[in-house]
C-alpha cells in the first residue's frame, strides 16, 4: 500500500524550494509576516482563572467607618481586571488576524505569488468563520481541562478532602485523550479544510461536510499523516532550535564585546557606558528575532506544502498545486 504521506516527503522539499529560491528578499519578508501570524493562531487560551480565601475561611470584615479600606482592594481587582481583559483581547486579536492569514498562506502556495493585502481581501470573510470555529473549540477545551482539575483539585481547594488518587490516574487519560483529539480537529481543520474552503469558496462545516466522506474513506492515509506529519514538525523543530544557538551564539560573539566596552565605559562616562550596553543588546534581540521569522518560512512552508501533497493525493478534486505537482512528478 502506498502511503500519500511519506511519497510527499521529498515533493514537498522540492515545491517549497521551487517558492523560496533563488533567495528573494520581498517575498521572504512577507511570507515571514504570514508565517508569524499563522504560527500565533495556532494558540489556545491558556488562561486560568484562580481566587481564593484567606486561610482561615472567613473574609476580612470590614466597618462602616472605614470605607476607604475597601478602595485598595477594589482599585486592585479593577487593575487585574483590565489587564487580564487587555490579554485576551490581543490573543484574540493574533488569533483573528492568524486565521485570515491561513488563507493568504494557502493561495500564496497555490499561486506561488505572495500578495498579503490582495488575499486578505478576498478571504478575510472565511477567516472570520475559521476564526469563530477555533474560538469554539479553544473555549471547549478550556472547559473540559478546567472540568477535569477541578474535579482532581476542587475537593482540596475548597477544604472537603485531599487529592484523590484515582480521579487523578483517571483525568490523566481523559486530558490525553482530549489533547489529541483537540490536535487532530484543530490540525486537520488547518492543514485539509482550509484549502478545501478556499478552493470551492464553501464556510467551514460544508467544507468539512465535504472533506468527510474522503477522511472516512482514506482513514488509513491521514492517520499516516498523522504521524508522519508528527515526525516531520519534531524534526524539523528540533533542527531550527539547533541552527537558532548556533546563530545565537554567533551574533553573541561581537555583541558581547561591544557590551564589554560599555561595561568598561562605566567608570568613565556611566551614560555612553549604558548607552552602547542597551544597543548591543537592542541589536541581540532583534537580531535574533528577524532570524527566527525567516527561519520559520521554509519549515512552515515546507509542511503546508505535505499536507497539500497529501490532500490532492487522496482526492482529486481538493488539489489546489495540480501545475506544481505535476511539474515536480514528471
Amino acid at each position: 500500500m502506498t502511503l500519500y504521506a511519506l511519497d510527499a516527503v521529498d515533493d514537498a522539499g522540492a515545491a517549497a524550494r521551487d517558492l523560496l529560491w533563488p533567495f528573494d528578499l520581498g517575498r521572504w519578508a512577507r511570507l515571514a509576516l504570514v508565517v508569524f501570524f499563522v504560527g500565533s493562531s495556532g494558540v489556545g487560551f491558556p488562561f486560568q482563572y484562580t481566587s481564593g480565601v484567606p486561610s482561615g475561611g472567613e473574609a476580612p470584615s470590614v466597618t462602616a467607618g472605614a470605607p476607604e479600606a475597601a478602595l485598595p482592594g477594589g482599585t486592585e481587582l479593577f487593575l487585574i481586571g483590565a489587564v487580564a481583559a487587555a490579554i485576551v483581547l490581543v490573543v484574540l486579536a493574533f488569533l483573528l488576524v492568524g486565521s485570515v492569514m491561513e488563507f493568504v498562506f494557502v493561495e500564496s502556495l497555490r499561486k506561488e505569488t505572495v500578495r498579503v493585502r490582495a488575499y486578505w481581501s478576498r478571504y478575510w470573510r472565511l477567516g472570520l468563520r475559521l476564526f469563530g470555529f477555533r474560538l469554539v473549540v479553544g473555549l471547549l477545551s478550556l472547559a473540559v481541562f478546567a472540568a477535569l482539575a477541578f474535579a482532581v483539585f476542587g475537593p482540596a481547594f475548597l477544604g472537603y478532602g485531599g487529592i484523590s488518587v484515582a480521579l487523578v490516574l483517571l483525568a490523566i487519560p481523559v486530558f490525553l485523550v482530549a489533547s489529541i483529539v483537540t490536535g487532530l480537529l484543530s490540525g486537520f481543520t488547518t492543514m485539509f479544510v482550509v484549502p478545501i474552503m478556499l478552493k470551492e469558496k464553501r464556510g467551514l462545516l460544508s467544507a468539512w461536510r465535504r472533506f468527510w466522506p474522503t477522511l472516512s474513506g482514506q482513514w488509513k492515509q491521514y492517520a499516516a499523516y498523522a504521524v508522519v506529519g508528527f515526525v516531520l514538525q519534531l524534526a524539523i523543530g528540533i533542527a531550527v532550535s539547533i541552527v537558532t544557538v548556533f546563530v545565537a551564539v554567533v551574533a553573541a560573539i561581537p555583541l558581547g564585546i561591544v557590551g564589554l566596552v560599555g561595561v568598561g565605559l562605566l567608570s568613565v562616562a556611566e551614560v555612553a557606558g549604558w548607552a552602547v550596553i542597551a544597543v548591543a543588546v537592542a541589536v541581540f534581540v532583534l537580531a535574533m528575532l528577524a532570524f527566527g521569522l525567516l527561519a520559520g518560512v521554509p519549515a512552515q512552508t515546507y509542511l503546508r506544502y505535505h499536507a497539500l501533497f497529501v490532500l490532492g493525493d487522496t482526492e482529486a478534486d481538493f488539489d489546489l498545486i495540480e501545475s506544481r505537482r505535476r511539474a515536480i512528478r514528471e
